[in-house]
């Protein structure tokens, strides 16, 4: 009996859905979070129901790409989406801050597999001429997303309750498990399944540290001596991961990855450039409220051209992989970034809202031609055997990139307004507070209002300093790219025709 093929196109769906839940999940839950904070009353934790989630969903995406090359894509996708609305239907379902904490860490749990293993499946499914194009079509969840999570956030909260948040993943969550039930089809996998247990635990310790750092640094009053203590906690299991997967057959993460230097590199570039994305995505937003006064409701779309021209950048990627070296594409990405990298550590107060749409726009091309193409290139860099590997760590590299950046800028972005405040006497941090709400900044005294747009200006241009240093640093990682310059096929077909001389040795 003849086996059914993949449905390609109801897979595509399906995995456009599954990217749309995950990036649609943290700004819904941040609409709804003041909502949540008051009913639950549990002001103190509010900022655990983000990094919670975050960091388990961080420490289990490169478990989740091991076991798709060990046990297939499909079982890994029913499993993460599984935990996904179990945790999703159990945070609807909380009536104190703690359980809900404790469910939205379940919920990361079972997010972690929904990005990496999609992009496998689509490199799967996709030749390579066309899976730049097909990733930069699923990227466009995330533009949509921006756009409609906040107006959905507030109609829900409005029309119905916060609970049900969290009680539409489930619907929606099992239509997508079906989807990949009934029309993904993949060869079985015969070899017997060997966990690297201990591994996995020194990875998964080892990122918990880390990203719960960056966490701690990004309050108000850091407390250093946890900060450190989690960092030797990071180090000390990052030695210990290393030495485990050095003699293992089975290794978590291959350490023979890290030996192919065009793949450093591009996980090295993905993850600076989605750092320097968050200096857009979060604090233009920032910039629009507080010092323009854009409302809330208008000021998010000023990051909309970033998102739409996003794919754009993913659709000329597909022609130029085929054509050109990584270094090369990632020196053009950077060229468009640096663009919009420059006007925001340029331009003046006075800026008119509508500047940041071209500023964005031009920025959006090459972010859409660096992430698309790195993961391409990750993925081509490797044998069929590690896809799922390369593309989760590609997946873990950009989240550590973002949640690092997210840290320094809050820390940067508060030193400025320090300074700011102490230079202007009759200023402080309450006001600022209120300055970049806009509808708290009406009860600020109408004179002080230029003085306070000036110190948050002042704050905001160290973000964009520090953030124009990132695009130096991947300049200069991707000159260390010195090895034969060949496109990310010649890459593919080198490593096969070595694999192919090694079987026959």
């Amino acid at each position: 009996m003849q086996q059914r093929k993949t449905n390609v196109m109801a897979v595509t769906v399906a995995i456009y859905v599954a990217t749309f839940m995950s990036a649609i999940e943290g700004t819904i839950v941040s609409t709804a979070l003041p909502t949540i904070v008051g009913d639950l009353h549990g002001v103190a934790l509010m900022n655990w129901v983000f990094s919670i989630y975050l960091l388990t969903n961080a420490m289990m995406t490169p478990i989740y790409g091991k076991l798709t090359d060990l046990i297939g894509r499909k079982p890994v996708m029913q499993a993460g989406l599984l935990i996904f609305i179990v945790g999703s239907m159990m945070s609807g379902l909380s009536d104190s801050m703690p359980t809900l904490i404790f469910w939205r860490a379940i919920q990361g749990i079972g997010a972690g597999a929904l990005m990496p293993v999609s992009m496998t499946i689509i490199a799967d499914i996709y030749s390579f001429e066309r899976r730049a194009k097909v990733l930069g079509f699923n990227s466009s969840a995330w533009g949509i997303a921006s756009v409609l999570a906040p107006l959905i956030g507030g109609l829900i909260v409005d029309k119905l309750s916060w609970h049900w948040i969290f009680f539409i993943n489930v619907p929606v969550g099992l239509i997508t498990l079906i989807l990949f039930q009934v029309y993904l089809r993949e060869p079985k996998r015969h070899n017997n399944v060997k966990v690297d247990y201990l591994g996995s635990f020194w990875l998964m310790l080892f990122l918990l540290g880390l990203m719960l750092s960056f966490q701690l640094l990004g309050n108000a009053t850091i407390n250093w001596a946890t900060v450190v203590i989690a960092w030797v906690v990071s180090a000390l299991s990052l030695w210990l991961f290393i030495r485990r997967e050095s003699h293992t057959d089975e290794p978590v993460i291959s350490l023979k990855l890290f030996k192919n230097r065009t793949f450093v590199i591009q996980n090295a570039v993905a993850a600076l450039i989605s750092g320097f994305l968050m200096a857009v995505e979060v604090y233009i937003p920032t910039w629009t409220q507080g010092i323009l006064g854009v409302p809330a409701s208008l000021a998010g779309f000023a990051v909309t051209p970033s998102s739409l021209m996003w794919i754009i950048g993913s659709f000329v990627t597909g022609r130029l992989l085929a054509k050109w070296t990584p270094r090369r594409i990632i020196y053009l990405s950077l060229a468009f970034i640096a663009v919009t990298g420059i006007c925001l550590a340029l331009i003046p107060v006075t800026t008119a809202f509508g500047w940041f749409f071209l500023i964005t726009a031009v920025g959006g091309i090459g972010f859409g031609i660096v992430i698309t193409a790195t993961t391409v290139t990750s993925q081509h860099l490797v044998s069929p055997k590690t896809v799922g590997v390369a593309t989760s760590f590609n997946t873990l590299s950009r989240t550590i990139g973002q949640t690092l950046m997210i840290s320094v800028f809050g820390i940067a972005l508060n030193v400025g307004m320090n300074h700011g405040i102490a230079r202007h006497p009759g200023t402080n941090m309450a006001m600022m507070n209120k300055l970049i709400n806009p509808q708290t900044a009406t009860e600020l005294p109408a004179k002080l209002l230029p003085t306070l747009r000036g110190i948050l200006y002042n704050g905001l241009h160290w973000v964009y300093l520090i953030a124009l240093a990132l695009l130096v640093i991947a300049v200069i990682v991707n000159t260390l790219d010195r090895g034969p310059q060949l496109t990310a096929a010649q890459h593919a077909e080198k490593l096969h025709q070595r694999e192919r001389d090694e079987a026959k040795d």
